[in-house]
């Protein structure tokens, strides 16, 4: 990356590249790019220039049906120093090795390459994030890793391992872009856009994208919340209940005590449910199998899992992903 002396002394811009995959969320497309265009009108100079890519033609299509008109599409010779993917829904049925191979063209020439959101996945998929630190959203996160466990996943907001940035979107694209401001012409600049699009303070890159266990499940009870956690973190192999009531703590009578009085359910049934509401995530988020899926959530068979995915939704596994 360049340094803040090496822009003035050049004058040159910042090159972006930004591929726009068709079902992009438009959000983190603009969280990521907008604060660019502010740091050109505060600065007074063009210190960031930016052209886009689609994947086949010139229109690339938002998720709320927006179009955009691309310069350039997949393949084509592109004048950048970064190149940023955004995509969304369904990354793990994105096969396009067109694209991929162009990806990996780019990396080989040095240009820095970036995913947001559902962009991460993509990178993983065409092989740029091997033994790489990296995020992506949250909803992904578990396909992610179940596809590419050389992938080091964290949970943070975004990642800078060396040449490549990965972003979990929404609103965490401006995050990145202000560190990215920050690096290149400093804090003052950074801090000033930050202002002009209400952001009072900077938020940390490993800063959690979901709100607490204790926010979700609306209890603070300081034995819950460790067993909630742990529930959390063990979907594919669950603990059995006298671990959980170590994780918090007190007694199995105990646990099973607090958990109706606070959740309004048991252990078993809580646990069921948390694995539950995972696997519809899974259906909805995920080109994996319905079988894979019951695995991925500690289900042993799939007729019991589907079983039981019928009762919590009124649908079994299937018809709910149709």
């Amino acid at each position: 990356m360049m340094s803040q002396n090496d822009n003035h002394a050049r004058s040159v811009p910042v090159t972006l590249g930004l591929l726009l995959v068709d079902g992009f969320s438009l959000l983190s497309y603009a969280a990521f790019i907008e604060p660019f265009r502010a740091a050109n009108i505060l600065s007074g100079a063009q210190l960031y220039r930016w052209s886009h890519v689609a994947l086949h033609g010139r229109e690339a299509y938002a998720s709320n049906g927006a179009r955009l008109v691309a310069d350039v599409e997949v393949g084509d010779a592109v004048d950048c120093d970064t190149l940023v993917v955004f995509a969304a829904g369904d990354p793990a049925n994105f096969v396009d090795e067109a694209c991929f191979a162009w990806l990996r063209t780019l990396a080989r020439k040095g240009i820095r390459i970036g995913g947001v959101s559902a962009g991460p996945y993509l990178l993983a998929r065409a092989g740029l994030l091997g033994h790489r630190r990296a995020t992506v959203h949250w909803e992904h996160a578990v396909a992610l890793e179940a596809a590419f466990p050389d992938v080091v996943l964290e949970n943070g907001l975004y990642v800078i391992d060396g040449n490549r940035m990965t972003c979990a979107g929404g609103t965490a694209g401006l995050d990145l872009a202000l560190s990215l401001i920050e690096q290149d012409h400093g804090r003052a600049l950074a801090r000033r856009v930050g202002e002009w699009f209400i952001r009072a303070e900077p938020r940390s890159p490993d800063l959690s994208q979901r709100v607490g266990v204790a926010a979700r499940y609306g209890t603070t009870n300081r034995r819950l919340l460790p067993m909630l956690a742990a529930m959390e973190a063990a979907l594919e192999d669950p603990l059995p209940r006298a671990a959980l009531a170590g994780r918090a703590g007190v007694s199995l009578r105990q646990l099973e005590r607090l958990c109706v009085a606070e959740l309004g359910a048991g252990i078993a049934d809580t646990y069921l449910a948390i694995r539950l509401d995972r696997a519809a995530e899974l259906l909805r988020r995920t080109g994996l199998s319905v079988i894979e899926i019951a695995f991925a959530c500690g289900f042993r068979s799939p007729a019991h899992f589907s079983r039981r995915f019928t009762l919590r939704f009124g649908a079994s596994p299937s018809r709910s992903r149709r």
